[in-house]
């Protein structure tokens, strides 16, 4: 009797301490896209120049640059997956939705390119063109006018502009840069891009009352031996920088192109400036932070959830499953009567410590709730109710064969909770199947049911069982079993 008294006990001192942690500790559970609200993007990947598909490879390293982006702007349980060529991204709980999928998308190439000449938005580079192509090579039709054109790759010279607002006035400047300055790497050459950036850092007053973004370079080659190796042909006005000026540019288009008055810089020397906003440098300097995309990709489809869908669908969830304990605490109660609310009370164990690990994984694991995982565990309610009805039926039938009450229990429980694993491990074994074979939120449901599956398992064994077999020990149960549940005409003493 101890022992099973022992065990009653501690699994309700255990759901009850868990129960004050959690919301002494502010704790509750981490909700998904569908409940609270959101953005999601499929993103397709631009075909090679020769018009060949991007490899598997390419698209796997831009899963993880924006994996990392997302997780910089401080979203928890992204959802970022590959649905065959193209990418998937699901950002739950973010409060500037447009802001969020800009940045997912965008390339974020950085390149330091030589300016070989500027002049008022709009002005003809023909004349210069020649100082940017190899020998032998023809001036490029788009350096023959005086439209700006975008980039199109750092072989070539580019001719760009850069607007920006000086005392309420906008004062657009165009440039013709230079091809990005070559790197030697394992592989053959590399293009200086942001590869050789080593962190980045939304700073104000790098220029007087503005933001900016400082820079801190990597040591060698790709990085800061590269920058100051194009700073001195710019210091010394070679013929590759005639203007003496590097352009910053990013993904084709000039953030500031400075003069350049040393031939030597320290890593973290350098900066980006311009007419940035603070959350425009925080934005870039997250970008540059975690590096650019290796392929570009194109928006095919961009949703937003609002929170108001996502309250509607979490009340809606509760409501059902409210109306459904409370169905079944009805039934539970005029069948099985005393027995039944021993039913419920071990739903109420299971259902305290499924509270308590959900908010805790949502706190410390970033697991996120989703309307998918909350049917899951309006379905385990029923598992749970099985495993009930198994074992009053169990105990009812051996009464009914001629043993006493307090036998019956005793022979009961073993042999019902066998038939109660067996059926649970077949609901673990189909959580487990599409949790490891599906994506999105299949894998929530799964995830949920299983671990409510697992938690009947235990409040069957520490709670119902115990708790059954203690009540069998009293006279009350012999003398009166109708209030269990138990035909008093099929008792035997």
């Amino acid at each position: 009797m101890g022992r099973q008294l022992s065990f009653a006990i501690g699994i309700v001192v255990v759901a009850v301490v868990g129960i004050v942690y959690t919301f002494a500790s502010g704790n509750e559970p981490l909700l998904g896209l569908d409940l609270q609200g959101g953005a999601s993007v499929v993103l397709e990947p631009e075909p090679n120049p020769d018009g060949s598909p991007v490899s598997d490879d390419i698209i796997d390293q831009a899963i993880e640059v924006i994996r990392n982006r997302v997780d910089g702007l401080g979203v928890r349980e992204p959802e970022i997956t590959r649905e065959g060529s193209t990418v998937l991204v699901q950002i739950p709980g973010v409060d500037d939705q447009a802001r969020a999928l800009e940045l997912v998308g965008q390339t974020a190439e950085l390149r330091f390119r030589p300016v070989i000449a500027s002049g008022p938005g709009g002005s003809d580079f023909t004349g210069a063109a020649p100082l940017c192509l190899a020998e032998g090579e023809d001036i490029p039709a788009a350096f023959a006018t005086a439209t700006p054109t975008p980039d199109a790759g750092a072989d070539e010279c580019l001719i760009a502009e850069q607007t920006e607002e000086i005392e309420g006035i906008e004062i657009t400047t165009a440039f013709l840069l230079g091809p990005a300055p070559l790197l030697l790497s394992g592989d053959g050459e590399e293009r200086f891009t942001g590869v050789g950036v080593e962190d980045a850092t939304a700073r104000f007053g790098l220029t007087p009352g503005g933001w900016g973004v400082a820079l801190v370079m990597r040591g060698g080659s790709p990085g800061i031996d590269d920058f100051n190796s194009l700073a001195a042909q710019c210091a010394g006005f070679s013929g590759i920088c005639p203007t003496g000026r590097i352009a910053i540019e990013i993904d084709g288009e000039v953030e500031s192109a400075p003069t350049v008055q040393s031939a030597n810089f320290e890593r973290s020397q350098i900066s980006i400036t311009g007419s940035f906003s603070e959350g425009e440098a925080k934005d870039l300097a997250l970008v540059l932070r975690f590096g650019s995309l290796p392929v570009e990709l194109t928006p095919q489809e961009s949703r937003v959830v609002s929170s108001t869908l996502g309250e509607d669908a979490l009340d809606a969830g509760i409501a059902a499953g409210i109306i459904g304990l409370i169905l079944v605490s009805i039934y539970l109660m005029a069948y099985y009567r005393l027995l039944g609310i021993v039913a419920i009370a071990s739903l109420a164990i299971s259902g305290a410590l499924l509270w308590t690990m959900i908010a805790w994984l949502g706190e410390s694991q970033g697991l996120a709730l989703t309307l998918a995982g909350v049917t899951g565990l309006i379905v385990s309610v029923g598992v749970s109710v099985d495993s009930n009805v198994v074992y009053f039926e169990h105990l009812k039938e051996d009464v009914r064969g001629g043993r006493t009450v307090r036998s019956s229990v005793e022979r009961a429980f073993p042999i019902a909770y066998s038939t109660i694993v067996k059926a649970d491990v077949a609901s673990l074994i189909a959580a487990v199947v599409l949790y490891f074979l599906t994506v999105g939120q299949v894998k929530g449901f799964a995830l949920f049911l299983g671990l409510a599956t697992v938690l009947d398992l235990v409040a069957t064994y520490f709670f119902m069982g115990p708790v059954i077999r203690l009540m069998a020990r009293r006279e009350a149960m012999t003398e009166h079993p109708r209030r269990y549940g138990i035909p008093s005409g099929e008792v035997s003493a």
